[in-house]
């Protein structure tokens, strides 16, 4: 059974760095604190099946992917460049080696990242922008 801590809590402890990144490995909905958030490897639950919060509503889209293909990229590219030149192995090895490995990183750190930025969204009541309507008074108007 899970272990579930009050919104005010939950609202007060998603301040810290610590917090996000153990919520984020937990994959935690960022209201109840109840799991998981995903449905499957990194498809997101329609919504929380604790506290029913929608998590169809938050737009995390393409974000966590790109910058996760750049730093995974760049890391596994100076990896095979630093086994390239100490041991000059067959490309064959390379494939092996940074395949995987590259598919596994990208994966299970999209789970993470994924994670974190709904809890960022939920914490920071992050929505669509919208345009204010200038014939409003108050609503964006000078």
């Amino acid at each position: 059974m899970s272990e579930t801590k009050p919104a005010e809590a939950l609202k007060a402890a998603a301040v810290t760095p610590a917090y996000l990144v153990k919520a984020s490995v937990k994959a935690r909905c960022p209201r109840c604190g109840a799991g998981p958030l995903f449905d499957g490897w990194v498809r997101f639950a329609p919504s929380c099946r604790a506290c029913g919060l929608d998590l169809a509503a938050f737009n995390v889209g393409d974000g966590p992917a790109a910058f996760l293909i750049l730093i995974v990229g760049g890391l596994v590219t100076a990896l095979a460049l630093m086994v390239q030149l100490a041991a000059d192995p067959p490309f064959w090895v390379h494939i092996l080696l940074w395949v995987p490995l590259t598919t596994a990183l990208v994966i299970g750190c999209l789970r993470l990242s994924k994670a974190a930025l709904l809890i960022i969204e939920y914490r920071n009541k992050a929505r669509e922008g919208r345009i204010a309507d200038p014939r409003q008074p108050g609503e964006g108007a000078p």
